[in-house]
């Protein structure tokens, strides 16, 4: 206890005065790791698979993998950062990053190819999840919300234009130009992590990577009726993200004849819808707090429910029966995330990290079911697959709200130094979560045009 109050102690003392715009930047930096790995490779797929002579299916596997070793890794990243401190475990991640982006941009054959992005995803989970902790250890909540506001603008223009700036490079020197991009990317970012950023942990804890006590604090988490009320509204609300973008491209497309182009558009609104949810919720946290917001944004959840409930029963074949309703969760969504990853997170201010991780493996987990499901009901000519799928997670959604979230959820009042957590935490999953809908988006209409 002694060698642990000294480690504090040290941490204390050198740890940076970040303004607002810095942390914004620093966050926004951090995130966008995530959708430059995924949206820059979405233009070279095409040029990737005839200069590997791959077929689209396993072409796909470097997206899938990327995602599958993303979600996996958290729960190794999540403990290690509570033991040893955010910023030797980004500067780790970012290692490794690097390293995988070489063997990717060198690699001869598709299954090598493969097993780089799976390594790639593993380490960029490493900031992603530090970043998360991060904002966990500094602001009060009205700065975390002022931090999420900058740094969401920021990760959203990274989102958008990274398809662009793909095609151009891919255009002009071929898919592994998207490879350079991307190493550059994660360089960058890891001199400014070693030049601007000092630990920002206010307690290491030697315990938290021997396997005793971290599955005593895994047990303690996953048995916590706050985190669990938390993480589940998260999984059900993402869980009907994840139908609406892994297949809603593919109905538009296939099913309803739209042009490719005019399908990312369309689906592009979810995005925009889903930011301003996240701004509406801003103005709702202070005046309803956790609970209340999440309850209001549930009547949108529902609508989208009945709307979607309603286009499966009759198989209706609109574009605007579709996306009417994704629209309207979208909204909700913007309000059910930054909330729960918040509430999934606030109990635990000493092992964030692991926190953090957990719940992160949950919406992996829920991707994957999703993904096995629209893989076995997409293919006909109907819209049932998605409009179920959809209205089943939103209606479950505003369940999951106005029950166990309106019984366990309520953070319990705390001091103000560990009151600086909660709205910092639901700043950086705001953001977070605003850079993985446009990705999702994007790999949807793109994976649905090929």
């Amino acid at each position: 206890m002694l060698a642990t109050s000294h480690a504090a102690d040290a941490i204390d003392r050198r740890r940076p005065v970040l303004t607002p715009d810095q942390a914004a930047l620093l966050l926004a930096m951090l995130l966008a790791l995530q959708p430059l790995t995924t949206d820059l490779l979405l233009a070279a797929l095409p040029a990737l698979a005839a200069d590997l002579r791959a077929g689209m299916a396993p072409i796909q596997l470097t997206m899938a993998a990327t995602v599958l070793g993303f979600g996996l890794a958290q729960l190794v990243w999540g403990p290690v950062s509570d033991r040893f401190g955010r910023r030797p475990v980004m500067l780790c991640g970012l290692a490794a990053y690097a390293l995988a982006t070489v063997g990717a941009l060198m690699a001869s054959s598709v299954e090598a190819l493969v097993a780089w992005r799976a390594l790639q995803g593993a380490a960029m989970s490493a900031p992603v999840v530090c970043g998360r902790a991060m904002v966990r250890d500094l602001y009060e909540p009205h700065q975390g919300a002022a931090v999420m506001a900058r740094a969401l603008s920021r990760v959203g223009v990274v989102a958008v234009l990274c398809p662009t700036l793909s095609g151009l490079a891919v255009t002009a020197f071929g898919w592994r130009a998207a490879f350079v991009l991307m190493l550059m990317a994660g360089l960058g970012l890891a001199g400014w992590v070693t030049l601007r950023l000092t630990e920002t942990a206010r307690q290491l804890n030697p315990q938290a990577t021997r396997w005793v006590p971290l599955l005593r604090q895994v047990g303690r988490i996953v048995s916590h009726p706050m985190f669990g009320s938390w993480t589940l509204l998260v999984s059900c609300s993402y869980g009907a993200l994840f139908v609406c973008l892994a297949g809603a491209g593919v109905v538009l497309i296939q099913v309803l004849q739209v042009p490719p182009l005019w399908a990312g558009v369309a689906l592009s609104g979810m995005g925009l819808s889903y930011v301003a949810g996240t701004l509406c919720c801003r103005r709702w946290l202070p005046r309803h707090g956790l609970v209340g917001t999440v309850g209001r944004g549930a009547f949108f959840s529902l609508a989208c429910a009945v709307l979607m409930a309603a286009v499966a029963w009759a198989d209706t074949r609109s574009v605007w029966a579709l996306l009417l309703p994704m629209t309207l969760f979208s909204f909700g969504h913007g309000m059910h995330q930054p909330c729960g990853q918040t509430g999934a997170v606030a109990p635990f201010p000493h092992a964030a990290g692991l926190a953090s991780a957990l719940a992160g493996f949950a919406l992996a987990v829920v991707a994957t079911g999703v993904g096995l499901y629209l893989g076995q009901a997409l293919g006909g000519a109907s819209v049932r697959p998605v409009a179920g799928g959809v209205a089943v997670g939103s209606g479950l959604t505003a369940l999951v709200a106005w029950t166990v979230v309106r019984w366990h959820g309520e953070p319990a009042r705390e001091s103000s130094a560990q009151g600086t957590a909660v709205g910092a935490v639901a700043a950086v999953t705001a953001t977070a979560a605003a850079a993985t809908a446009v990705t999702a988006t994007t790999v949807a209409a793109g994976e649905a045009a090929t």
